[in-house]
């Protein structure tokens, strides 16, 4: 397991905290410039905070009030940099090699068994500019393997490769993080990439941690409008918690919502609210709203848009002051439905999607 706290001012203000189990990968996510790489560097001992506590396997690897600092070589950290950082001069085996000879303790890996794992047998005598993207990326991962790391760190290491590959590396990465029992961290700005390969996702803004938690709970759940922001939330709005017949609601324009996650909160506050698209129910022509707890509203379609079978609906509501939501459809519940733009439909807002923030 890795802990980490770290805090500086210069020359990249720091103010993270963040942890990742072994056997989990944990995604850190942000803007370019918020300190994702930083972190990555700390945590390999290529820099270091001014204050704060680095532990890995429940090995200290930096304290800044024992002023304990081991060297990079000390610390068994495996890093796949974004351009790879291959030897250009080396073949892939010699690649590998460089890395195996300098790890003390290498229990019988060869740069066979590691190509082995990352897919690439029969490549060993090529140097990295007779190899693909992908490819030189499976040789990055099996040199970073070589050091036999305690994590491994990967510094958007998609990037570089076109969509296609990139869905292959997807697939390869879950499978080899299922053989390594050791923290994994990924650098990356694609929310998607984070989604779909994280167990925990952590949102850095401006060197600052603003929530780490899984995929589901960050996307659907964020604490609070700054990392709904990062995590590119729609539908959010604000709002006012009400009190209607000894139950609170959100009270959005003419509207007063059916909440589920109110436990925290009060008559007469003021509250930012936001609902996933995926989670906005579409009515049936053929049947009205089964009662008030599917939160029923109703507008007009203003546009529509369908990428690889999911369309997009934007709305304006009808009693909210021209304000529109986004509603995320199968392709073919769009088509059966026949949606059209300038047509009136309606909806559900379902109280358990409605997630209450305050800032």
């Amino acid at each position: 397991m890795l802990k980490l706290n770290l805090q500086q001012t210069l020359p990249l203000p720091l103010d993270v905290e963040l942890e990742c189990h072994s056997g989990q990968l944990l995604a850190l996510v942000g803007p370019s410039g918020a300190g994702k790489t930083t972190v990555l560097r700390c945590i390999a001992g290529l820099q270091s905070s001014q204050t704060g506590m680095i532990e890995c396997k429940n090995k200290v690897w930096f304290d800044s009030e024992s002023s304990q600092n081991m060297a990079p070589q000390q610390r068994r950290v495996g890093m796949v940099f974004q351009n790879y950082a291959l030897f250009p001069h080396l073949t892939v085996d010699e690649n590998i090699q460089f890395a195996l000879d300098a790890n003390q303790n290498s229990n019988g890996h060869t740069a066979k068994r590691l190509l082995e794992k990352v897919n690439m047998i029969g490549l060993g005598d090529r140097y990295p500019k007779q190899l693909s993207g992908g490819q030189q990326q499976r040789v990055a991962i099996a040199r970073a393997l070589a050091r036999q790391p305690e994590i491994l760190l990967l510094d958007e290491p998609f990037s570089a490769v076109d969509k296609v590959t990139r869905r292959k590396l997807y697939l390869e990465l879950d499978t080899l993080r299922q053989d390594l029992d050791i923290p994994m961290i990924l650098v990356t700005h694609d929310l998607d990439e984070a989604a779909m390969l994280a167990d925990q996702i952590c949102v850095i803004h401006q060197g600052k941690t603003l929530q780490q938690g899984t995929p589901e709970k960050i996307l659907y759940k964020p604490r609070n409008t700054a990392v709904a922001k990062q995590v590119d939330a729609r539908n959010v709005r604000s709002g006012m918690i009400i009190e209607e017949d000894s139950e609170l609601k959100l009270k959005w324009h003419n509207y007063h919502f059916t909440l589920r996650e109110k436990a925290d909160f009060k008559s007469d506050q003021e509250v930012n609210w936001t609902i996933s698209p995926a989670k906005i129910l579409l009515h049936q022509r053929v049947r009205p709203s089964r009662g008030t707890r599917e939160n029923p509203v109703s507008g007009i379609i203003i546009n529509k848009m369908t990428l690889r079978g999911i369309t997009t609906i934007l709305m304006t509501i009808d009693q909210a002051e021209e304000e529109q939501l986004q509603m995320d459809l199968p392709e073919h519940v769009a088509s059966r439905n026949q949606l059209q733009v300038g047509e009136t439909i309606s909806v559900s807002l379902l109280a358990e999607a409605i997630h209450l923030m305050i800032d």
